[in-house]
């Protein structure tokens, strides 16, 4: 089979968080591959171990690929400090006798966005709303490359790494079946501190915040690197627990338009027409969005309202709150300009990753871990989707026994999804058109 047949055959998507189906990209055209290493969130680590422990996979994988799409050079991003990853993708490097570079980056956030690691690597600017290769370039994940690699020898991806951190007994990293439970994952890592806390699925900027109720149903997919456990109380939890009813008046009461949301934000930087400030002005103006399509430029980083706002507003919220009225409208992304900007005060206005976890009170917790525990859950909860695109449809039913490997949901090549393996050995307990919960013998 060709490459993108063996990618497509593993089910292998991008584990850095969006989870697009790999084997849409791998087409012929690009001048410039681009593995992403930077792990873009703070106190996540599950690519830093990905590159430090399988580092000649990741090589392997990056080759593959420029082999199959004829790409004439091999980049990998990551961070400077990363001083052992970096020693270690250089060996491997030497070792296959690749044609790879190694790009190092300050540490700042966010600079694992897959269009700001462009930038930094080659100055250039991916058109708003557009996509990488539109300006030749592919980008994959670190631990994607590795997938890749490990497809093209007919396994498919049915583990991956995950960062457990925060209020736990015992912060590490996870090598854990697809569909592990966020409450399965807490309990390996010694149990929560705390008597209330959230789950954060993700890393602390970006992650999804879910009550505690949630975990023992919350399965951790293809496309889910972190958990954070935060008190309940926590201020990162109460901030982004706010009800729209109050960020809404609170916008229209409070927001000096000071556009500092919009100076700091990393797209604005790198050339885009997103102006978060605007999408205040309407707000509190009650103006009609239909003209504000640079909200659908944002990427939720979060630094807008998680760093930049002296009034403590959420110029974030309100860049998704306009989006969902955009797309109820039908309103997509205009053609855009790229324009000057302020990219030459970008350097000035990068925000040091250590300066964000201080502001949030998240330096208890720590932001490298070299432990990774084997977990072998009894039971998984697999998510049918796994980032962006179509759910895969379940081929299996209540009863059937499968064994880790075995294909238990598909979708056609042509689709934006992913096929989907069972993790672990055992008998299928529950189907739903969410997830397949399997649970061993």
């Amino acid at each position: 089979m060709s490459l993108p047949e063996d990618v497509f055959a593993a089910g292998v998507v991008g584990a850095g968080g969006a989870g697009f189906p790999t084997h849409k990209k791998l087409a012929e055209g690009a001048s410039l591959l681009v593995v992403n290493g930077a792990e873009c969130e703070p106190l996540l680590a599950s690519d830093r171990y990905a590159m430090r422990q399988f580092a000649d996979e990741i090589v392997a994988g990056a080759s593959k690929i420029a082999q199959a799409c004829k790409i004439p050079r091999v980049v990998i991003g990551t961070k400077r400090h990363y001083a052992r990853e970096v020693a270690a993708l250089r060996q491997a490097i030497a070792a296959a006798g690749a044609p790879i570079e190694v790009f190092e980056l300050e540490s700042f956030y966010p600079a694992g966005d897959e269009q700001t690691l462009i930038y930094e690597i080659t100055g250039q600017t991916v058109p708003p709303g557009g996509i990488p290769i539109q300006v030749g370039i592919i980008v994959v994940n670190a631990t994607t490359a590795l997938n890749v690699e490990r497809a093209t020898r007919g396994i498919p991806v049915t583990r991956r790494f995950v960062t457990v951190t925060g209020e736990v007994a015992h912060p590490q990293l996870m090598d854990a079946p697809v569909g592990t439970t966020a409450e399965d994952l807490i309990a390996q890592a010694g149990g929560a501190t705390v008597g209330r806390y959230v789950v954060v699925k993700g890393g602390p900027m970006m992650g999804k915040q879910f009550p505690m109720s949630a975990a023992p149903g919350l399965g951790y997919g293809k496309a889910d690197g972190g958990l954070v456990v935060l008190a309940a109380d926590h201020p990162l939890v109460e901030f982004c627990s706010q009800p729209m009813d109050r960020v809404l008046a609170q916008t229209r009461s409070i927001c000096i338009q000071c556009s500092l949301c919009t100076e700091m934000c990393p797209r604005y930087l790198i050339g885009h027409q997103m102006r978060p400030h605007r999408v205040m002005r309407s707000v509190g103006t009650d103006t009609h969005p239909v003209d504000l399509s640079d909200a659908l430029l944002c990427c939720e980083c979060g630094i807008c309202e998680l760093y930049a706002c002296p009034m403590g507003l959420s110029p974030r919220r309100m860049n998704v709150y306009v989006k969902g009225l955009l797309r109820a409208e039908g309103v997509g992304v205009a053609d855009k300009a790229v324009h000057a900007g302020h990219t030459a005060e970008r350097d000035y206005r990068r925000i040091p990753t250590s300066r964000l976890v201080e502001r949030w009170q998240l330096t208890a917790y720590p932001d490298h871990l070299e432990e990774c525990a084997v977990l072998e859950p009894p039971k998984v909860v697999i998510p049918l989707r796994h980032g962006v695109g179509k759910p895969s449809s379940p081929t299996v039913s209540v009863g059937d026994r499968v064994a880790s490997g075995d294909l238990i949901a598909e979708v056609g090549v042509g689709d934006v999804g992913c096929l989907v393996h069972a993790s672990i050995d055992g008998v299928v307990a529950e189907v739903t058109g969410d997830h397949i919960r399997i649970e061993r013998s």
